[in-house]
This record gives structure tokens, C-alpha cells and sequence, in this order.
């Protein structure tokens, strides 16, 4: 058992050690994605709560950022309404984001938006559909057996220890009952 739990330990961690890595970069990138404005813009506050502007107005607005390449509304991939912020969020399919207003219209701010890209990443996918069945699901269970296999092989000093003690404790009651007995 304990031959085969370290091959499967060793293994299991050779096999995963790219796919994992990546996964754990992108992770710890997701989870700071509100305090990393290189990973997602920090949200903006408009003037006003409710949205006024139209849709036709908000992609006219939304068309003279060059950067966010939006042309028609097929460029667009998100809208993201916050009432409470007095904001629409619009994300182009290139993953340039703009904050606009809801009830003035002003862009409040134009940059380039990483978080969803990161979680392409995260999950596999960027790369293809099928990596996330075929490669990112695989490489989950064979990170659960490492987790596994790591608690058995942490756990396997304590349990020598204490069957060393069992049988010392053992020995002694044998040699102190042979000694009454005499």
C-alpha cells in the first residue's frame, strides 16, 4: 500500500504539474481581481441611479472608443447594468470594457478588461471546449487523489509511532506477567 500510494503521489503530481500551475496562477489572479486593476477596472459611480439613456444612445456612445472595436451591437459580448453604481458596464468582444454613465452618457473609464480571460484560462476554456472535460476535469481528480494519497503519507508516521508504542506496552505486559508468575 504504501509503495503504491508514493508511485501514485509521484505520478499524479508529474501528470498535473503544468495544467495545475496554471490553474493555481490564474486562481490566486481571480481572487484579487477587485484590488488588481490590471485584472478587472475598479467600478466607477455615475450621477445618477437609474439608467436614462437608450440603447441606440449607449451604442453610439460606446462607438467613438477605438479601442473597444464596437461597430455594431454583435461587437458587444456583456452589458452589465449597476443601478446602485449609476453605471452600464459594456464589455466588447475583444474584452475592452467601458463604464458609461447611465444618465449622462460620459465614459467614465475605457480599459482593457483580463478577468475574463483569466477565467478562460482557469477553467481551459481558451484553449478548447473539450479541455475542460478532457484535460482541466482529469487533472482536478488526480489532484483530489494527490490530496488523498498526501494525507495517507502524512498520517503513516503517527500510525508507526503508535503501533511501536502498542507493541513496547504489549512486550512489557508479557515480560511484567511472566516475571508475577514466577
Amino acid at each position: 500500500m504504501n509503495r503504491w500510494t508514493r508511485r501514485l503521489h509521484r505520478w499524479g503530481a508529474f501528470i498535473t504539474v503544468v495544467p495545475m500551475l496554471l490553474v493555481i496562477i490564474t486562481g490566486l489572479l481571480l481572487q484579487v481581481k477587485k484590488q488588481v486593476p490590471w485584472v478587472q477596472p475598479p467600478t466607477q459611480r455615475g450621477t445618477g441611479q437609474a439608467p436614462t439613456l437608450t440603447f441606440d444612445q449607449l451604442l453610439e456612445v460606446v462607438k467613438r472608443e477605438e479601442r473597444a472595436a464596437i461597430e455594431t451591437w454583435d461587437d458587444v459580448a456583456r452589458i452589465d447594468v449597476r443601478v446602485d453604481r449609476g453605471i452600464i458596464k459594456v464589455v466588447s468582444s475583444n474584452h475592452w470594457e467601458l463604464q458609461v454613465d447611465g444618465e449622462t452618457g460620459d465614459v467614465l473609464s475605457s480599459t482593457m478588461r483580463r478577468s475574463d480571460w483569466i477565467e478562460s484560462l482557469h477553467d481551459g476554456s481558451f484553449f478548447h471546449d473539450g479541455a475542460k472535460l478532457w484535460i482541466f476535469l482529469p487533472n482536478g481528480l488526480i489532484l483530489l487523489g494527490l490530496w488523498l494519497t498526501g494525507v495517507y503519507l502524512w498520517w503513516l508516521p503517527f500510525q508507526a509511532k503508535r503501533n511501536k508504542q502498542r507493541r513496547q506496552r504489549e512486550a512489557r505486559e508479557k515480560t511484567d506477567g511472566a516475571r508475577e508468575d514466577s
